[in-house]
């Protein structure tokens, strides 16, 4: 290990004195052994191009040795360092899954973690990376369960289901937006029906989403279910004017401190006035 380090050393003072001029000679001429010292230090100076692009060439014969381990975490890391997170995490997870007692493997397999946390997309688009994440978090938790990263991981987790929380909320409130509008719809070809449907579901998948996440949906689900009654052919108001009062009890007894209760309380009064055939007031 002294010698490796030893070794370390003389190739950053190497790079640092002989810069651009030696990494394009050892890149084209230099032997394996010397060329991950250059690599090493390209690593240590931050020159993380260099580095994966040494360490690429070097990885496949490095195989069976002492030095492939260190090898692939650093190709790892450099990789993560140039921004390219997902094939970092590819790396990462080869380091942990090919090394399990690896010096580095807990390092690797949060790191795999995280690197698909930093390529998480906008709630607008695809969260196939989302889901690939919380499944490696999942697992990095459950395996690590005595590692001092744990912690974040579990953090990382609740904020990524709140991500994807984000894209159905989008989802149903789009549905609400479009009201009574006439479009192809999956539930029934009711905006207000798929509006409902889409925020249960939500609600039902992430059972721990946080407070103002679930008051979020259920007000939605409150407001869908009121306008739906208000569109439905008479032979189903009655029916949907109580489906809105029991989703209005429901809504206050779970948050009775709501911002939305006084909304709340005109749609359980509109709808207690239309079950006695009274007129519903104008809003």
């Amino acid at each position: 290990m002294k010698k490796s380090l030893i070794s370390l050393l003389l190739a950053v003072l190497t790079l640092w004195l002989t810069g651009c001029g030696e990494y394009n000679t050892v890149l084209k001429h230099g032997d394996a052994e010397y060329k991950y010292e250059m690599a090493k230090a390209c690593f240590v100076k931050g020159q993380y191009t260099h580095a994966v692009d040494l360490l690429s060439e070097l990885l496949p014969g490095m195989k069976g040795t002492g030095y492939a381990e260190e090898c692939l975490y650093m190709l790892g890391m450099s990789t993560m360092m140039q921004g390219d997170n997902l094939s970092a995490s590819a790396y990462f997870k080869r380091y942990y899954m090919s090394h399990p007692r690896g010096v580095y493997a807990a390092q690797a397999h949060f790191y795999s973690c995280q690197a698909l946390y930093n390529s998480v997309n906008d709630p607008r688009l695809d969260q196939a990376t989302t889901r690939q994440a919380l499944t490696e978090l999942q697992s990095f938790v459950e395996q690590r369960s005595t590692s001092p990263l744990r912690e974040r991981a579990e953090e990382m987790i609740a904020e990524l289901q709140d991500h994807l929380l984000e894209k159905e909320y989008r989802s149903a409130k789009l549905y609400y937006d479009l009201g009574s509008y006439m479009i192809n719809c999956a539930y029934g070809g009711s905006n207000y029906e798929a509006c409902i449907v889409t925020a249960n579901n939500a609600l039902r998948d992430y059972p721990y989403a946080t407070e103002h996440r679930r008051e979020q949906f259920s007000i939605l689900i409150l407001r869908s279910r009121y306008y739906l009654a208000r569109q439905s052919v008479e032979e189903r108001k009655a029916e949907r004017f109580r489906e809105t009062i029991d989703e209005y009890y429901a809504f206050k007894g779970e948050f009775p401190e709501s911002e939305h209760l006084s909304e709340a309380e005109g749609y359980f009064n509109r709808s207690q006035r239309a079950l006695k055939g009274l007129p519903i007031e104008d809003e």
